[in-house]
């Protein structure tokens, strides 16, 4: 029974009782606690295209170690990986704002914008694949990328970045100890399994974990109402799994051009510039919802500010659903649910 009509019947039994003469009026509490449950019930059977989020994001190829974390926690914050010293990894995914920098596009070390949004780094280590189109394979791969490239931290080449790291003391100290079976443990090979090694601590588990895992009381009444209208609207045909995204590519505008709704200036033609296949025009990386209300602005181009309008768009260019006021706030606060907050010892370059 739809979760509409399990209300209408609840809301009619307590009619019913609050007029019986040798019935009490039902309290508000009561009458909260039936519609949780009801709630709970309706969506019991739809939470398996759902998962908890894992305890440690592990690679078999690069273990975590606490020397080799630590490493790549300072690697993360340090600005001297850029050219000329003006950002760092945090720069562009500040953990202190969801890992992300709040900006449509971020400046590199030169000043020089990118093309496309900055994704947040939290609970990046378990997606299926690196950046908008996917073109690293994993974090590991991914952290070295940015590193290299001439409009985000313009490093000329690897040797260079070596060099300079192993000018420095404290890391001659911390790649040993990070990597103590290399007879020269400062490489760049090194440098990018650091990062990935901190990288994979930034698990954000969140409320919804805590209702996934069977406490019931971890969601308010609207939450419940969003996760239903947000599977009802077919929300899950992209949005699933352990990060509620993240897992596949997916055309951006199936019902329209995406730049219609969004306003962009720029036609991105996504995953397409990677494999020049006409079928993966306008295609990207499905985002993670996780932390979602923090992370704005949204899609490819950080073009849309205001996440209630960023899912009223993707419910029209993507499900060809126009969906009322009410069902866009009740999502929006779904989605408040799957924000969580990294350890405070990783806010920070470490010691």
């Amino acid at each position: 029974m739809h979760t509409r009509l399990y209300l209408a019947a609840l809301f009619g039994s307590l009619l019913l009782a609050s007029c019986s003469s040798d019935s009490e009026t039902p309290s508000e509490n009561s009458v909260q606690e039936a519609i949780h449950q009801q709630y709970d019930l309706s969506l019991s059977e739809e939470l398996a295209v759902f998962a908890p989020l894992p305890d440690q994001a592990d690679n078999p190829d690069n273990p975590t170690e606490v020397n080799k974390s630590l490493l790549g926690q300072a690697l993360y914050f340090d600005k001297r990986l850029s050219k000329d010293g003006n950002i760092s990894c945090n720069s562009c995914h500040n953990l202190a704002t969801g890992g992300v920098d709040n900006l449509p596009t971020s400046p590199g070390d030169a000043g020089e914008n990118g093309d496309r949004n900055s994704p947040t780094v939290l609970n990046a280590a378990l997606h299926f694949a690196q950046f908008w189109d996917g073109r690293a394979k994993d974090v590991e791969e991914q952290a070295g990328m940015p590193i290299l490239n001439p409009v985000e931290m313009a490093i000329p080449n690897e040797e260079f970045l070596v060099n300079r790291l192993k000018e420095i003391p404290d890391y001659q100290v911390m790649f040993s100890a990070a990597f103590p079976n290399d007879d020269d443990p400062i490489t760049y090979t090194n440098l990018r399994l650091a990062i990935a090694d901190f990288e994979r601590q930034l698990l954000t588990p969140s409320r919804f974990d805590d209702y996934l895992k069977g406490d019931k009381s971890a969601l308010t009444v609207q939450e419940k109402r969003g996760l239903q209208t947000f599977i009802s609207s077919n929300c899950t045909q992209c949005h699933t799994g352990v990060l509620l995204g993240g897992h596949k590519f997916e055309k951006f505008g199936v019902y329209g051009d995406y730049w219609k709704w969004t306003g962009s200036e720029n036609q991105d033609p996504g995953l397409f510039e990677e494999t020049q296949d006409s079928l993966d025009l306008y295609r990207f990386k499905v985002p993670s919802l996780r932390n979602i209300t923090e992370t704005g602005p949204y899609f490819h181009d950080g073009s849309v500010a205001d996440l209630r309008m960023a899912v009223t768009i993707m419910a029209e260019a993507q499900l060809n659903r126009q969906l009322k006021p009410n069902e866009v706030e009740d999502i929006v606060a779904f989605l408040g649910a799957l924000s969580g907050e990294i350890p405070a010892w990783a806010q920070q370059p470490a010691p």
